[in-house]
C-alpha cells in the first residue's frame, strides 16, 4: 500500500529512478551520472520525501541523511555535467552578449498569431487591427512581449505557392505589412515570422532556405525566425539574417539536435513532461540566458506549463488560436500568466542570472523554488505542485545585517523570522498556485520594486481559485445562402438534382486536432464544432452545374458588369492581358476568392451550393465513395501533377468516366470547389470539396487531399488577396420549385 502511494507522488519515475535519486544508483537511462536523468530537453530534479517517507527509508536501509542531502548531491552533479558539456562544444556564449539581441533575454510571453484571427485584420474594413488584438491580449492574460505571425499551415500546399510566397500575398503588400509591423513596434512588441524545412514540394524559391528567409524577414523589418518542426536553426540561418538584418532572433521549435546549436538560437520552444517533481531545463541550465518559451498548443488546462515555467525563469507561449481552433485561455490560467509575467517584467535581469539554482531547498512538501540571485538582491520563484494550500514557514534562506525581504506574489513586506546566518519565511500558496520573493540588500533596492508591489498587491487581492477554471470551445455560425428564383427546368449547363432523404456523412481532413470539440466546422444542427458529422436531411429539388464554371464563362460575367474586387490582388492572375490564356478557355476559372464567385452566381442568377448539396450531387442515395462508385479510378480523374511548377487545370467535361448518378462532372480531382462559410469571434473558415489534381511532394505537412465523397477540407480565410488559389474554381446551383 505505501509503495502504491509512493507510486502515485511520484508519477512517471520508477522505484529505481527514486531510489538512484536519493542514494546515488546508477538509474536504468545511463550510468553516468547517476542522481538525475536527461529527458529530452529536461534534466529530472531530485526525488523529495516527506517525513513519513524519509522514516520509512532511515529504517529500511540505516539511512540518517536528509533529503538536503540527496539534493546537494544532485545539484553537484547537475554543475559537474554542465561544465563538461560546455566544454566539450568549446561554448562561448558570445552571441548572447549582442546588443541587439539583449532583447531576447525578456521575450517572455509570446502567442501564435493566425493571420487569418478577426483580433488582427478586420476583413470588412480591410485592415490590420494590431491594437484590438494587443488589448484583448492585454485585458485576458496581461499582454505580450512578441508575436509570432503565422500566414502558411494549414493552407500551405492547396496549390504551389510556397512559404515566402504566401505571406507577400497578405492583404496590401509589403508596404502595408511594414507598417503592421511598425505598430507592433509602437505597443513594444516584437515580431516572428516562421521558416518550415519541410516546404519542398511547393515553388522552388531559386535560392537556400535560409536565404529566403532572411530576404522575407529583412523587407518585412519584423524580428525573429520561428523555425517550424526545426530541431535547431542552421548556422547558414545566423550568417544569412546577420548579412540583411542583424539583431535576428532564432527560435527553433523542438529541442536542438546539437548542444553547439545553442551558441545561435538564443530562443527555442520546449514541449516539456510535467511530473509532479518539476524538472529542469537543460538548454536553460547550459545558458542561463537561453530564452525558452514553453509550449502546449492543446492544454485546456495550463497550470502544469506555467508552473514548469515558472520554476525554470522562462517564458510561455500563450497559443490559443491552433490552426483556427480556439483553445483560449481559461479565466484561471489567464490571470496566473498576467501575474507571472508582471514578476517577469519587473525584474528581468534577475531571470537570467548566472547562479541560477533550481530546487533550492523548501520546508513544505509539495513546494519547490529556484533561486535567481545577483548582486545585492536575491528572486525566489516558487509552485505548489499539491491540491491543497500551503502556509506558514516555507524557506529558510541565507540571511545577513540589514537584508529585507518581499512577498512579492502578494506585493507585501515579510518580515523574516532570524536565527544566526538563518532566515525563514512565511508564505502563502494557493493549491497549484505560484509565489515569488525578494530578498533585497542596505542600499540594493530595485527601482521596479515598489511598482510591482503595488500592482501584484492590487492582482492578489482576489486568489486564483476565484476565476473560472471552465474551459468552453467557441460557436461557430454558418453564413447563410440566400435563395434563388426557382427555375422550373433545369436552365443550359445545369443538371437537375430531385429532391429526396439523404444521409450526410462527411468528415474533416485537417492534419491535427484529433477529435477534440472545437475543431472543424458546426453545422446549424449542431451545438459545437466538431471534425464528424452525420444528419438524415430531406433536400428540395435543385440544378447544379453540370461543370465547374470556365475561364470564358466568367469572362462573360466581367465583359457584362465590369466587376472589379476591391481587392485586386491575385485576381485571375493566370489571364494574359485581361483574357484567359491561348487553350485555357474551358478550363476551370481559378485565382477567384468566396467573394468573387458570389459575384458571379449572383449575376448569373444562381449562387454557391450548400456543402450537402454539392455531396447529394455527386453522391446520390446509395453513400458510394466516388462519384462513380466505390473503387479508385485513375480514368475518371486528370492526371495529378506532382511538380513545383503548378500547371493550369485541363478542360472540364474531359473525364466522363467520373460523373455521379445524377451526371455531374468534373466533382473530384479537378480543382477545389467552394461551398459554405462557417465564423466565429476569431476566425473564418470556407469548405471546399472535391479535390485538385495538384499535390506537392515530399511532406505530410500540405492541405490534404480530400476525394472521397465523405470528406471535406476546411480552408481558413483571410482577405481575397491571400484566399485566391491556383487550384480553387466553384459550380453554382439554382434551386428549383
Amino acid at each position: 500500500m505505501f509503495l502504491s502511494s509512493l507510486f502515485n507522488r511520484q508519477a512517471r519515475h520508477s522505484l529505481l529512478g527514486l531510489l538512484a535519486a536519493v542514494f546515488a544508483v546508477p538509474g536504468p537511462l545511463h550510468a553516468a551520472p547517476t542522481t538525475f536523468e536527461l529527458r529530452g530537453s529536461q534534466l529530472t530534479g531530485p526525488a523529495q520525501l516527506d517525513p513519513g517517507q524519509q522514516e520509512w527509508f532511515a529504517k529500511m536501509n540505516n539511512w540518517k541523511k536528509d533529503t538536503g542531502s540527496a539534493r546537494g548531491a544532485w545539484l553537484a552533479e547537475l554543475r559537474a555535467w554542465r561544465e563538461q558539456q560546455l566544454a566539450r562544444i568549446n561554448y562561448s556564449g558570445a552571441q548572447y552578449l549582442r546588443p541587439d539581441l539583449a532583447w531576447t533575454q525578456r521575450n517572455f510571453v509570446q502567442p501564435q498569431v493566425m493571420v487569418e484571427d478577426r483580433y488582427f485584420y478586420d476583413p470588412v474594413a480591410r485592415r490590420y487591427t494590431v491594437d484590438r488584438l494587443l488589448d484583448d491580449l492585454e485585458l485576458r492574460y496581461g499582454g505580450v512581449d512578441s508575436v509570432l505571425l503565422w500566414p502558411v499551415y494549414p493552407n500551405i500546399g492547396v496549390d504551389n505557392r510556397n512559404q515566402w510566397d504566401l505571406p507577400r500575398d497578405l492583404p496590401g503588400g509589403p508596404e502595408a505589412i511594414r507598417a503592421m509591423v511598425a505598430d507592433f513596434h509602437r505597443r513594444g512588441v516584437r515580431v516572428f515570422l516562421p521558416t518550415m524545412p519541410w516546404d519542398t514540394g511547393t515553388r522552388d524559391p531559386g535560392c537556400s532556405h535560409a536565404e529566403a528567409t532572411a530576404k522575407l524577414i529583412a523587407e518585412f523589418g519584423v524580428d525573429g525566425v520561428n523555425g517550424d518542426t526545426c530541431d535547431g536553426l542552421t548556422h547558414d540561418h545566423r550568417l544569412a539574417q546577420d548579412a540583411l538584418r542583424p539583431g535576428v532572433a532564432l527560435e527553433p521549435e523542438l529541442s536542438m539536435r546539437e548542444d553547439s546549436m545553442l551558441e545561435y538560437n538564443q530562443q527555442s520552444w520546449a514541449y516539456w513532461e510535467y511530473p509532479f517533481v518539476p524538472m529542469v531545463s537543460k538548454w536553460k541550465w547550459l545558458e542561463p540566458r537561453h530564452l525558452i518559451n514553453v509550449c502546449d498548443r492543446w492544454a485546456r488546462d495550463r497550470t502544469d506549463l506555467m508552473q514548469s515555467a515558472f520554476f525554470n525563469g522562462v517564458g510561455v507561449e500563450s497559443w490559443e488560436n491552433i490552426w483556427g481552433y480556439w483553445n483560449q485561455f481559461t479565466e484561471r490560467d489567464g490571470e496566473a500568466l498576467r501575474r507571472i509575467s508582471t514578476v517577469y517584467r519587473a525584474f528581468p535581469e534577475h531571470l537570467v542570472s548566472a547562479g541560477w539554482t533550481p530546487h533550492v531547498p523548501t520546508l513544505r512538501y509539495g513546494a519547490y523554488a529556484s533561486s535567481f540571485p545577483l548582486k545585492g538582491s536575491e528572486l525566489w520563484t516558487l509552485v505548489n505542485r499539491g491540491e491543497y494550500d500551503l502556509s506558514g514557514a516555507l524557506l529558510e534562506v541565507d540571511h545577513k545585517s540589514g537584508r529585507e525581504y518581499f512577498d512579492l506574489w502578494n506585493g507585501r513586506r515579510l518580515t523574516p523570522r532570524v536565527a544566526g546566518d538563518k532566515a525563514t519565511l512565511d508564505l502563502s500558496l494557493e493549491p497549484r498556485g505560484y509565489g515569488a520573493v525578494l530578498a533585497v540588500d542596505a542600499g540594493s533596492t530595485p527601482s521596479a520594486l515598489e511598482a510591482c508591489l503595488t500592482r501584484m498587491a492590487q492582482l492578489s487581492s482576489k486568489p486564483l481559485a476565484s476565476f473560472s477554471a471552465v474551459w468552453r470551445c467557441l460557436p461557430q455560425k454558418q453564413v447563410p445562402i440566400a435563395a434563388t428564383a426557382p427555375a422550373a427546368i433545369a436552365p443550359k449547363g445545369m443538371v437537375r438534382i430531385p429532391g429526396g432523404d439523404f444521409d450526410f456523412r462527411v468528415t474533416g481532413i485537417g492534419i491535427e486536432g484529433e477529435n477534440r470539440e472545437g475543431l472543424d466546422v458546426q453545422y446549424p444542427w449542431e451545438n459545437s464544432p466538431r471534425r464528424g458529422h452525420s444528419q438524415r436531411m430531406t433536400l428540395r429539388p435543385f440544378h447544379i452545374d453540370r461543370h465547374p464554371v470556365t475561364n470564358a464563362d466568367y469572362k462573360v460575367f466581367l465583359e457584362a458588369t465590369r466587376y472589379q474586387p476591391a481587392d485586386a490582388h491575385n485576381f485571375l492572375r493566370h489571364w494574359v492581358d485581361g483574357r484567359p490564356p491561348v487553350g485555357a478557355e474551358n478550363s476551370p476559372v481559378i485565382w477567384v476568392s468566396l467573394e468573387d464567385a458570389r459575384a458571379y452566381a449572383a449575376w448569373a442568377g444562381k449562387r454557391l451550393p450548400h456543402e450537402w448539396e454539392w455531396q447529394y450531387a455527386a453522391q446520390g442515395t446509395d453513400g458510394r465513395v466516388y462519384p462513380w462508385g466505390n473503387d479508385w479510378d485513375a480514368s475518371a480523374v486528370p492526371e495529378p501533377q506532382k511538380g513545383r511548377a503548378q500547371l493550369l487545370p485541363p478542360a472540364v467535361g474531359a473525364h466522363p468516366k467520373g460523373a455521379s448518378p445524377f451526371g455531374v462532372e468534373d466533382l473530384v480531382g479537378l480543382v477545389w470547389q467552394w461551398t459554405d462559410e462557417y465564423v466565429d469571434e476569431r476566425t473564418r473558415a470556407a469548405v471546399l470539396r472535391g479535390g485538385s489534381c495538384y499535390t506537392p511532394q515530399n511532406s505530410f505537412w500540405y492541405f490534404p487531399q480530400a476525394y472521397k465523397l465523405s470528406e471535406h477540407g476546411k480552408y481558413l480565410l483571410m482577405a481575397p488577396a491571400k484566399d485566391r488559389s491556383g487550384t480553387i474554381g466553384f459550380r453554382c446551383v439554382q434551386d428549383a420549385p
